[in-house]
This record gives structure tokens, C-alpha cells and sequence, in this order.
């Protein structure tokens, strides 16, 4: 799971790669139809109709799919939780907080996020495999405040998915040899469940496509390693030059395989981080 740099970014940011900004005008009014459906929604949760209010969020998808591309476009194309392009199928706008019921750790449901239904912030961008499986589920720390359209405090809430839009989430989630996911290397107790409850709701390891791809990086990563070392460990500058060409065409594949463009990057960067050599640490960014 990658950072996404989500915070205050909109589609007519000129520096995000491969994206074509959007005009302020196409973005005043999308953000205006947004408002134009939330007060439909409104209406229709005040009318006690809930059914109908839920039946009119899903009837708006089209609204929240524009956005689509956008959201790829800050992830290089993939995932925001699986780093997957195409692993997991393809792809759709997800809602982080579930727009029509919120299943708790028990299974028990309650309302969910409506007013979040046209939220751009509430967005992102999933595989169909985790967002299939994650659905209306959305716990939230025994302890945790809870956001209600009257007294809203979601930036307060304690939830257990992992969020990538949140750094310090994602560095959370490690990767063994073996191509699962596992809590990182000196998470605490909390950390660790929610670590190992957002793997077991999006399906980062059941899903067996997942594992088979992250093992394949890893050994691909771990050959570059291993080719690296030995070079470094033959090379002597005057006396023995010809293994510095073969360091530097193996830290150029470890450099790509952990690049933030690269398909399932972070196994790799795990990889890495496991090997705790200096050298290699430095050339990944730690």
C-alpha cells in the first residue's frame, strides 16, 4: 500500500502525471452538482424514506465515475490499496466510509456516510476484489467518536480499515517471501489487528492472484539483491573495475522495481527494508 498525497489536490492540478487538468469551470461544476444531489439526499433521509435516498445514490454513480481517471492518475494507474493494476480486475471509485449502511466488527449495521455519497474526499480508487469484499464494512475502535450528519467529526473517528491516504497507515502493512501481507515489523497491538482485520476485509491475501504477483517481485527484486552484493564484494576500483557495470545495472532494476510507478512497489521496498543494508536503504528512501 502506497501513500497517496490526496490532501487539497484537485483535478485541475497541473503536476500529476498523465492527467489532463480539468478547467476550473468543469470542476465548479461538478462540485455543484454534487451539492444539487447531497440536497436531494438530504430530502429524501429527512422523509424518512430510506430506501428511495439510497436508490438515488446509487442512480448518481456516473457522478462520482468522472472522477475516475483523476484518481488513477495519482496512484500511476493502480489500486490505492492492493498496488494492483490489473490483479484485481478493474477498477472502481470506492467509497471510504460506506455511503448507504456501515457493518461493525460483529456484523452489526447501522445508517451509514450519505452525506458523503458526492464527497470527492471520501473517494478512492479500488480493484473490484477488495472493494467487492470490503462492501458497507467500516468498524470503528471500541472507543472511537462517530461521525452523524448533525455533529460531523469523521477527521475524529478511530476506524480499522487502513487508509492510504494516511502515510503513517501504510507503513503499517509489510510483505513477507511468501507474498503476504503482514503488519510491519514493530506495530503494537492495535496497530496489528487493524493491520491484520484490513487484510482479511479487502482480500489482500485471499485472493490468490495477489500473493502468486508479490512473490514474483520479491524473487525479482531479491536476485538483483543478491547479484548486487556479490559484485560490490568483488569489485576493487584499480585493481578489479569490471563489477561496477554489473552493480550498477542491478541497482537500476532495484531502483525500478521500487519506483512509486511500479506495479506492487512496496513488496519490493519491503524487500529491501528486510535486507537493512545502508547502501540499499538509501537508494529506496529508507
Amino acid at each position: 500500500m502506497r501513500w497517496i498525497n490526496f490532501e487539497n489536490r484537485k483535478p485541475t492540478d497541473k503536476d500529476i502525471p498523465d492527467w489532463t487538468p480539468w478547467t476550473d469551470a468543469m470542476w465548479k461544476e461538478w462540485l455543484e452538482k454534487s451539492k444539487k444531489y447531497l440536497a436531494e439526499v438530504e430530502r429524501l433521509h429527512n422523509s424518512g424514506d430510506i430506501e428511495k435516498r439510497n436508490k438515488y445514490i446509487d442512480s448518481k454513480n456516473a457522478h462520482w465515475g468522472e472522477l475516475k481517471p483523476w484518481l488513477l492518475a495519482l496512484s500511476h494507474g493502480k489500486c490505492w490499496f492492493t498496488e494492483g493494476r490489473d490483479i484485481c480486475s478493474h477498477l472502481d471509485v470506492e467509497h471510504f466510509r460506506p455511503k448507504k449502511e456501515c457493518i461493525s466488527l460483529d456484523s452489526a449495521e447501522k445508517d451509514g456516510y450519505w452525506w458523503l455519497a458526492f464527497e470527492y474526499s471520501n473517494f478512492r480508487a479500488a480493484g473490484n476484489v477488495p472493494n467487492r469484499k470490503k462492501g458497507g464494512w467500516f468498524p470503528l475502535h471500541t472507543h472511537s467518536t462517530c461521525s452523524t450528519f448533525a455533529a460531523r467529526c469523521e477527521e475524529s473517528e478511530t476506524p480499522y480499515l487502513l487508509d492510504p491516504i494516511h502515510k503513517a497507515d501504510t507503513r503499517l502493512l509489510a510483505f513477507n517471501e511468501e507474498g503476504n501481507a503482514i503488519p510491519a515489523p514493530g506495530c503494537d497491538d492495535w496497530e496489528t489487528e487493524r493491520v491484520n482485520v484490513s487484510i482479511e476485509r479487502l482480500k489482500l491475501n485471499e485472493h490468490d492472484a495477489l500473493p502468486e504477483e508479490r512473490r514474483k517481485v520479491w524473487q525479482r527484486i531479491t536476485r538483483a539483491i543478491d547479484a548486487f552484493l556479490q559484485a560490490k564484494a568483488a569489485y576493487r576500483p584499480g585493481i578489479n573495475p569490471t563489477p561496477k557495470e554489473r552493480m550498477e545495472q542491478n541497482l537500476r532494476t532495484i531502483h525500478e522495481l521500487t519506483r512509486e510507478d511500479a506495479e506492487l512497489s512496496t513488496v519490493a521496498l519491503w524487500c529491501v527494508r528486510f535486507r537493512n543494508d545502508p547502501q540499499l536503504l538509501s537508494l529506496v528512501g529508507g
